[in-house]
């Protein structure tokens, strides 16, 4: 009898550690199976954006680029609103009445032997004697004026319809000694400058073109006057009036070597364009 109960008891035991080894490796398949993706399961794309490379820099965000500033116009401090002053710090030279025959030839050597430019304000009548002149003054490379047919004082006061003949005349005097000239400016004779003068020189694209500095030049003949007149009163940006025509201009050849290496000096002197 003892003996059937201790077998019993055996069998018991070996039962019972059977069982809880099953019931452990069946838990483990199972965990498994649960954390296992099947084969051919596509896994889920992470929708979080991964962190640049440590050694490559964040894009910046784009920036808009500024809108280009527009030129500035030319200041219109002349009666009318015409040009005074260059608007920089050069000055400029401009020579009125010519061309003469006897001393615009000499005025341009000036020029040429001081490596600078002027603006000639011509007449339509002494271009029309002279186109040689005119051509000269193109191929050294210095800028045109129209300055009426026949240095008309009045030019101004007469009717709208007269002005504008007496432009477009001069200005085709021009071009029948230089071809497609370019005439950029209008200088009223005298500056007595109109409403009417003003808005008929821009009708035909050309800038009404005043003085900031006038020696007197077409009234005396004294070359230390002349040259002391426009040293003293030129400023950054002057525009400078003298004459290569209209009467004697021995005293504007002389003061033109001094007044030239002085305005050259302290402001520069830059054409007209």
């Amino acid at each position: 009898m003892t003996r059937r109960v201790a077998v019993a008891a055996a069998l018991v035991v070996l039962t019972l550690l059977v069982g809880s080894r099953w019931v452990t490796n069946r838990s483990t398949v199972l965990a498994n199976e649960r954390s296992t993706v099947p084969a051919g399961t596509p896994r889920p794309t992470p929708t979080a954006t991964p962190p640049p490379p440590e050694d490559v820099a964040p894009t910046a965000p784009p920036t808009r680029a500024a809108a280009p500033k527009p030129k500035p116009k030319r200041p219109g401090t002349g009666p009318f609103g015409s040009m005074r002053l260059t608007g920089r710090k050069t000055v400029a030279l401009t020579f009125d009445d010519g061309p003469h025959p006897t001393w615009t030839p000499q005025v341009l050597d000036r020029l040429k032997a001081a490596h600078v430019k002027a603006t000639f304000c011509v007449v339509g009548t002494q271009v029309k004697k002279y186109p040689a002149l005119v051509r000269r003054i193109v191929r050294e490379g210095h800028t045109l004026c129209n300055h009426t047919w026949n240095h008309e004082l009045d030019l101004g006061t007469k009717p709208v319809a007269t002005i504008r003949s007496n432009l477009l005349a001069t200005s085709r005097e021009i071009r029948k000694a230089v071809p497609n000239a370019k005439i950029s400016y209008f200088r009223h004779p005298g500056g007595k400058w109109t409403a009417n003068a003003v808005k008929v020189a821009q009708s035909l694209g050309m800038q009404p073109l005043d003085w900031d500095v006038d020696p007197r030049d077409w009234e005396i003949t004294d070359a230390k006057l002349i040259g002391s007149r426009v040293i003293g009163h030129a400023r950054p940006g002057s525009i400078i009036l003298m004459h290569d025509g209209g009467g004697d201009r021995k005293g504007t050849l002389s003061a033109c070597p001094n007044v030239i290496k002085n305005l050259k000096g302290r402001f520069g002197i830059a054409p007209l364009r």
